[in-house]
């Protein structure tokens, strides 16, 4: 009997051996192996500081309140306070000790793209790597060689203030398991150049997602509502909708997105308020091309209404797949309206397949009223 117990005792530990092994393959930190950074040559400054500016990196690593210069010290300190604790946010200037610059490009590299630090470790996603993700190694190249140009600072900012089991770096790693990738957020059927530059820009350094997109309990993005706005995730107040068919923007034209971006006026004359401030200080430094290559992917992208994978549906592709003559990439009525319809019809809706049956009942209607006003 005893010889029976402890075999199946034995057979226990294996399992619990084994299922821990694999939990640790599923979920250790997981580095661009060093060839990835390998014969990049010399950075492009001027690409690195453009990144810089897409990226937003003095909205949170500069000092409070910073103007001219002063944004381009990254000493860290700023408290961004979440559900989940507040995260000091680093210095990385090129300080060599309070800052990185001491960091290969690799360890850089590796911390933007793939959330892990420079001795190994995981870091927390209140870095946005998962955006950053979508960076290209030479972009990193040229980013990092831009800082490396920047001043140092001394400030040591303090440690995250995070509560059990939030404070457990390895938990990160389930966390990375279910939503980390650097996948496109949205296909695009058929995109051109412009907007392909668009979505680079806002799915990766923008990283306007994290902020724009609703997330689940465990900080995971909802997916089937890509830039559906939602509650601020640090604290008071909404982040706005900007689909193209959100009661915030989707009266606006390209051009009117990409003046507000330049500018900070709405087409009301209204100003850029809140965190969005800073925000678009940062991208106003973006080449025209840039701000405009943003507004047409904005307004031409899929409505985040789900879809068969979690995958959001584009418009015109839905357009194609119906048979129906694709239309120009000029057309925002019938954007703005199908939209819309489905975004007010869908407000009620119970589930994402209801919203999803709601957004294509108003598309068939949309193509039957067009039908009939074309006969």
């Amino acid at each position: 009997m005893a010889s029976i117990w402890s075999k199946i005792l034995a057979a226990g530990v294996v399992v619990i051996a084994a299922g821990a092994a694999t939990a640790w393959a599923l979920t250790k930190p997981d580095p661009h192996p060093d060839s990835h950074w390998a014969g990049l040559g010399a950075p492009d400054l001027a690409k690195g500081e453009q990144l810089f500016w897409a990226g937003g990196c003095s909205s949170c690593h500069a000092a409070t309140g910073a103007t001219g210069d002063a944004l381009k010290v990254l000493s860290g300190g700023r408290a961004l306070r979440s559900p989940f604790g507040t995260f000091h946010i680093p210095n990385i200037s090129p300080d060599p000790n309070a800052g990185i610059g001491n960091w290969t490009l690799a360890q850089f590299g590796n911390a933007t793209t793939r959330g892990v630090g420079p001795d190994g470790e995981h870091l927390f996603p209140s870095f946005p790597y998962g955006s950053y993700s979508r960076l290209s190694a030479k972009d990193i190249n040229d980013l990092f060689g831009y800082l490396k140009t920047l001043p140092a600072s001394t400030n040591v900012a303090p440690p995250h203030e995070l509560p059990f089991p939030f404070n457990i770096r390895l938990a990160v790693g389930g966390w990375k398991f279910l939503y980390f990738n650097d996948q496109p957020r949205v296909q695009l059927a058929s995109a051109d150049d412009k907007v392909k530059r668009g979505q680079f820009l806002v799915e990766g350094p923008g990283h306007c997602g994290e902020c724009h997109t609703p997330r689940d309990a465990t900080g995971g993005f909802l997916t089937d509502r890509w830039l559906a706005g939602g509650p601020n995730p640090e604290g008071k107040g909404t982040i706005p909708n900007i689909t193209p068919g959100s009661k915030d923007i989707g009266s606006w034209g390209e051009s009117d997105i990409a003046g507000y971006l330049e500018t900070g006026f709405t087409p009301d004359f209204d100003t850029a308020g809140g965190s969005m401030v800073e925000v678009q200080q940062n991208i106003a430094h973006l080449p025209k091309s840039d701000l405009e290559a943003i507004a047409a992917y904005l307004k031409g992208r899929a409505v985040a209404l789900g879809g068969s994978g979690g995958r959001a549906m584009n418009l015109r592709e839905y357009k194609g797949q119906s048979g129906v003559v694709e239309f120009d990439a000029e057309d925002e009525i019938f954007v703005g309206h199908i939209a819309g319809i489905a975004d007010l019809v869908g407000f009620h809706a119970k589930t994402v397949t209801d919203l999803e049956t709601a957004f294509h009942e108003a598309v068939d209607d949309y193509l039957e009223i067009l039908a009939k006003a074309a006969g």
